[in-house]
């Protein structure tokens, strides 16, 4: 009987399949530089399946958190460290911990208002006091309370045993989970590195001694804290000097002293031109009469979004018209209305100028961050110290708070612009002014209407905080409340605020696609 003759495709094929595989095995020896037919052998098993697959790795489940962050598994490796020195820490407070400390603290302190109490007692007796049985009970709960600590604190010394036993057990299952993970993490980062060679491979010595070292501080620190406190005050209180911090106080003193003395033009300057803006809008909605600005608001709001919005706004206006909330609302739409336009007219062209400049706009960022992270109580102490108290401050601590959005929305906006519609407004000619004007701010305009619109609800977030510096309104009328305690008020000012706010973001955003 005569052979068949081999298949010239399967040959083909099992020769790929060799090849493939030898590949995989020279990088993973590569990848891994240690015991590198150990992990051919465990990732093979682990690559066989796509669910989850333990297998165990002996030096990962001893070495632990070390053993993960030397290979670069960092993000293994610190929930581990926290479930170790957990563990670690029970161990050590069960077997050496001093656990009835915190105990006998309380019992020195509570002696000292005891021996205080008794002495009173005794004086009273002596002169026959009528407060004699008040200073007894006094004197008898405070020694029941001695009493039930001491108890308390004889139960934890007993209880040594079962919370290192308790730290034992924690520490037994986190170190099989490690070994049951170890390879199956190390396999995933393994696919990593075929496509990116800039991941961390092998294990060099330096990562070795860095992770182990770093791990150990933390646990021993930890160790030491918990199971002796109080012995050790470097682990409890930041090694400082009090002379540090009055020295930078009178530096940061001396710095704004000296910018509001040579900056008082630039300061008085800003000052008028915030005051001319917002005497002019509150020209507009104070002293206009109320039946003018609620019509104009209602036609507006109509034409933007629709006569559903129109009727909602009407309610609103109604609502803050026959609470007599009617010129506070007026008050705090001029001031938010300048906070507002000022954040706007100047957020919007930094904006564009940005977004095509990276290095100015990752220079400006963390300017950015600052205004929007540091609580507004903070950066008013500067704003009083330039400006003063009074609306012109209110306005400036309002722009600093809500100016950023719309600057950082603009510059998003126009990033996203396709390059592939700029590119053929450029090869029909398109001048810069025109590709400006005519391609990025229209398909940038949902981005930058965002901005204005966060700028104005988190300019109107302000109205309260603005109070505090003279700014008026409705923030006035929830300040007093929360002074005096007057819910119905702060409540009621509350939700004409919120109307504020909802007719402003209808306006500005619409319907209109």
């Amino acid at each position: 009987m005569k052979d068949t003759p081999e298949n010239p495709l399967d040959a083909k094929d099992t020769e790929g399949a060799r090849a493939y595989a030898a590949e995989r095995q020279a990088n993973i020896r590569t990848f891994v530089r240690t015991n590198p037919d150990y992990y051919i052998a465990q990732f093979d098993t682990i690559g066989a399946s796509a669910k989850f697959t333990a297998t165990f790795n002996l030096m990962a489940g001893l070495f632990g958190p070390v053993w993960f962050g030397a290979r670069g598994l960092w993000s293994w490796a610190l929930p581990f460290l926290i479930i170790e020195t957990l563990a670690l820490v029970q161990i050590s407070r069960g077997l050496f911990g001093d656990l009835a400390a915190d105990a006998r603290a309380r019992i020195a302190s509570i002696e000292g208002t005891l021996e205080l109490r008794q002495q009173q007692l005794a004086a009273a007796i002596e002169s026959g006091s009528d407060r004699v049985d008040v200073y007894q009970r006094t004197v008898d709960s405070l020694q029941a309370a001695i009493g039930g600590i001491r108890a308390d604190a004889d139960a934890l010394a007993e209880q040594g045993l079962s919370i290192a036993l308790s730290g034992l057990a924690i520490l037994l299952v986190v170190k099989a989970v490690q070994a049951a993970v170890a390879n199956w993490a190390l396999e995933a980062r393994f696919s990593e590195w075929l496509s990116d060679r800039t991941v961390r491979s092998g294990l060099p010595m330096s990562n070795i001694i860095c992770s182990a070292v770093f791990m150990a501080l933390i646990v021993l620190a930890a160790m030491i804290h918990y199971s002796f406190p109080g012995r050790f005050t470097i682990l409890t209180e930041f090694p400082t000097n009090p002379e540090y911090r009055l020295t930078a106080i009178n530096e940061v003193e001396a710095f704004f002293a000296w910018c509001v003395a040579n900056g008082e033009v630039l300061f008085d300057f800003i000052t008028y031109g915030i005051r001319m803006i917002l005497d002019a809008l509150e020209l507009i909605f104070v002293s206009t009469p109320w039946i003018v600005i609620a019509s104009l608001i209602v036609l507006l709001t109509w034409l933007t979004a629709g006569v559903r919005t129109a009727v909602w706004s009407a309610a609103f206006l109604s609502y803050m018209g026959l609470l007599g909330f009617w010129e506070k609302a007026m008050t705090t739409l001029a001031l938010l209305g300048t906070a507002a336009c000022l954040s706007i007219l100047i957020g919007i062209p930094l904006g564009m100028f940005c977004a095509r400049r990276p290095k100015f706009y990752s220079f400006i960022q963390p300017i950015m961050d600052f205004m929007q992270t540091m609580p507004a109580f903070v950066f008013m102490i500067p704003v009083i110290a330039f400006f003063g108290t009074g609306k012109p401050a209110a306005v400036v601590t309002t722009m600093i708070f809500g100016g950023t959005p719309v600057v950082r929305l603009t510059v998003l906006g126009l990033r996203g612009v396709p390059e592939s519609v700029r590119e053929a407004a450029i090869s029909f000619g398109a001048n810069k002014w025109y590709l400006l004007t005519r391609v990025d701010l229209p398909l940038a305009a949902p981005s930058i209407r965002a901005g204005i619109n966060q700028t104005i609800m988190l300019s109107l977030a302000m109205v309260v905080v603005a109070s505090l510096i003279g700014a008026k309104g409705l923030g006035e009328d929830v300040l007093e409340a929360l002074q005096y305690a007057n819910v119905g008020q702060g409540i009621l000012a509350g939700f004409a605020i919120l109307f504020c706010a909802m007719i402003l973001d209808r306006i500005v955003q619409g319907q209109r696609k």
